[in-house]
Order: C-alpha cells, then structure tokens, then sequence
C-alpha cells in the first residue's frame, strides 16, 4: 500500500511540475543541415548553430525555461557558450533565452528588434537580454571560414526581422518570413506586413539554389528551394483571393464562411489556422 501510495503522490508531482512549466516534456533535437551547420528544434523557432574552428554561432534560442535544454544540447556539439547570438526578430519564442545566453554572447539583430524588447511592458528585460550590436540593412560576420551576411527584410513579419545567409555552406535561416507548410502569423501590430512579407520571399529567392538548405522559423526543416517556392505560391493565391473577395463586397464573416480551396486545408495548425488566416488577410487589405 505504501509503495502504491508513493508511487501515486509522486505521479502528482510530475504532474503539476508539467502544469507549472508547460516546457518540461520539450526536447531539444539537433537536426544536422551540412557540415558545421545544425538546426535545432524544440519549443518555438529553429535555432541554426554554426560550429567551427572560431568556435559556435546561434541563431534564435526559444523560450526562456529552455535554456537550460538549449545550453545542454549544445555541449554536445562544441564546449564552446556561443560567441554571437542572433536575433532573427524580437517575439519571446525566439528571444526568451537570451537573457541565459547574453553573458557569454554578443547578441545582435536589427535595431527595431531592440527597440521593441526595451518598450516591452509585459516582459521586461534586463540589460544583458539585449542586442548590443544593431543595424538597419545589412551585416556581416566572417566565422568559421566563411562570410555569414545578415539581410533586413522590411515590414514582412515584422518590422526587423533578419535572414541570416551562410554564403560558404550555402544555407539560408529565415527566420519567421517562413513557415515551411504553414500558414505564417504576420504580426500587423509590430510593422508586420502579408505585401512585405511576400516581397522578401520574393528577393529571397534570388539567392536560393536548387542545393540550397533553408531553416525554417516554424514547420519541417531543413527546407529546399520547391519548399520556399510552394509557400509564395501559398501567400500569392490565397491574397489574390481575398482581395477579389473583398472587391466584390464580401464582409470579413462572409469570407471566413466561403473559406478558401480545400488544397490549403493542410497549412492550418494550432495557432494559424485558416480562419486566423482568412483575418489577417482580410485586415491587410480591406
């Protein structure tokens, strides 16, 4: 009766410990995308590490009580805390860890991204949570033997959101600017855009071979070019259709009742679903 009783209060701990953290069943997986280059997932958007003779670059780090997770996944690639941390855009699942990584880590990004985590209300955070090293459209860092150029992509997502280009390995972290499969959240309230969110697909492209690896901010990864490619079909389909939509008169209720071709029933997840979508649409353009 004893061991059944212990057995018992012992699952109820577990229990609340998972209530009180809603983190503590994440694990951290480190996906390899070439050489000296890894995407880790857990919780929130896709970290990029490089690795390399200059020792480890970070790109992202999720929510604040992964740190730890995040820290101990990256001991198994290299001893090294991270020399740069790179803020793709300032939302918490992507900068929640900085304030555990921002001791050891120049932490950099576009300086809107600053901006808004020092305005933040809600989550304020300390100095050493911050970018110390910004810029307004374009950086670059040489490590690990090749030049990693950091392009500001304007009013897509955000207001200052980067995309990090590995020119050597040929490999492209977007950030949020893609959600490989899914529908994107466009955060209209903080300068986001779906218009500037598409042209940046659009420039990105550009640069995007067949052999190219992309890390997604959200959706299955590494991604390749057809990935990057069905997505801008996504976005320019179902934008033309709510702009028709709205042009023939159709209220926001009476779209989200039409709902678009069932061929996009997939891209709908927990967050985005297509109604969320069919609103941000709606909003952009009515």
């Amino acid at each position: 009766m004893r061991i059944l009783l212990t057995a018992i209060v012992t699952l109820f701990s577990l229990h609340l410990q998972a209530a009180d953290n809603p983190f503590a069943n994440t694990k951290i997986k480190i996906i390899p995308v070439t050489e000296g280059i890894y995407m880790l997932s857990g919780s929130g958007g896709h970290i990029g590490i490089s690795y390399g003779a200059d020792g480890m670059l970070m790109i992202d780090d999720q929510y604040g009580p992964l740190a730890e997770k995040i820290k101990a996944a990256l001991k198994t690639i290299g001893p090294e805390a991270p020399t740069f941390l790179l803020n793709t855009h300032y939302h918490g699942d992507h900068t929640g860890s900085n304030a555990a990584f921002g001791k050891d880590s120049v932490i950099m990004a576009h300086k809107n991204v600053r901006i808004r985590l020092i305005n933040d209300e809600e989550n304020k955070l300390a100095p050493v949570a911050l970018p110390v090293v910004t810029y307004t459209e374009e950086a670059s860092i040489h490590f690990n033997g090749e030049e990693i150029v950091l392009l500001h992509t304007p009013n897509a997502h955000t207001d200052g959101d980067t995309v990090a280009h590995f020119t050597g390995s040929n490999v492209i972290h977007m950030g949020d600017n893609f959600f490989n499969g899914l529908f994107p959240y466009v955060d209209l309230g903080a300068g986001g855009s779906v218009d500037g969110l598409i042209e940046s697909i659009e420039a990105i492209l550009e640069i995007v071979g067949e052999d190219t690896k992309i890390i997604p901010g959200h959706g299955a990864g590494p991604a390749n070019r057809a990935d990057l490619v069905r997505y801008l079909d996504m976005l320019n389909t179902t934008s033309a259709t709510v702009k028709q939509w709205i042009a023939d008169g159709k209220s926001e209720q009476e779209i989200i009742n039409t709902g678009l071709d069932a061929k996009w029933q997939s891209w709908s997840w927990n967050f985005i679903n297509e109604e969320r979508w069919l609103k941000t649409l709606y909003a952009s353009y009515k």
